[in-house]
């Protein structure tokens, strides 16, 4: 990507550092492998709005609608205690782990919130969970740090420079 078609970041890490960013998405691969996709958007859209990450809502609010998923469930995602049955028992988990593991600074993970998981997903889904947890919390942290503006999406910027390029798409 060429300085005059770099995106108004501060950084811009497919091209700042582009060994990190093709080792964060390997990463991202592998922790969202067997994820049943629908979980995966909620999991994504919570811990981006506890994190306040405006770059990756609007990213993964748009996938999760080309995905067909409900938009009254991702409208009530940030209040999904409250929503009822609008969540299934395993999504209200996730989303309960979600949060923990995402502010894990404030209180850890409670045991509560673990075995509720466990009562839902077996010992590698429960770690495919904790890891793509782990993995939007670094995208947050990427995409803020970096000041992405909402409605930029890296993975179809990055497409579009290596098409042009003559690379891959």
């Amino acid at each position: 990507m060429s300085t005059a078609t770099r995106p108004p970041t501060r950084m811009w890490i497919p091209q700042d550092n582009p060994s990190v960013y093709k080792a964060l998405v390997a990463l991202q691969r592998a922790s969202s492998a067997g994820v049943d996709p629908e979980l995966a958007e909620l999991i994504v859209i919570r811990a981006s709005q506890l994190n306040g990450c405006a770059y990756c809502l609007h990213m993964h609010t748009s996938d999760a609608l080309a995905k067909d998923i409900d938009p009254h469930k991702l409208m009530l995602i940030a209040a999904w205690r409250e929503a009822g049955a609008t969540f299934t028992p395993a999504q209200r988990a996730a989303l309960a782990l979600t949060e923990s593991v995402t502010l894990i600074g404030e209180r850890g993970v409670p045991d509560d919130v673990f075995d509720s998981v466990r009562a839902h997903f077996d010992a590698t889904e429960t770690g495919q969970l904790v890891a793509s947890i782990v993995m939007i919390n670094a995208w947050n942290r990427i995409a803020l740090a970096g000041a992405y503006p909402a409605g930029l999406d890296e993975r179809r910027a990055a497409s579009s420079v290596r098409a042009s390029a003559g690379g891959p798409g």
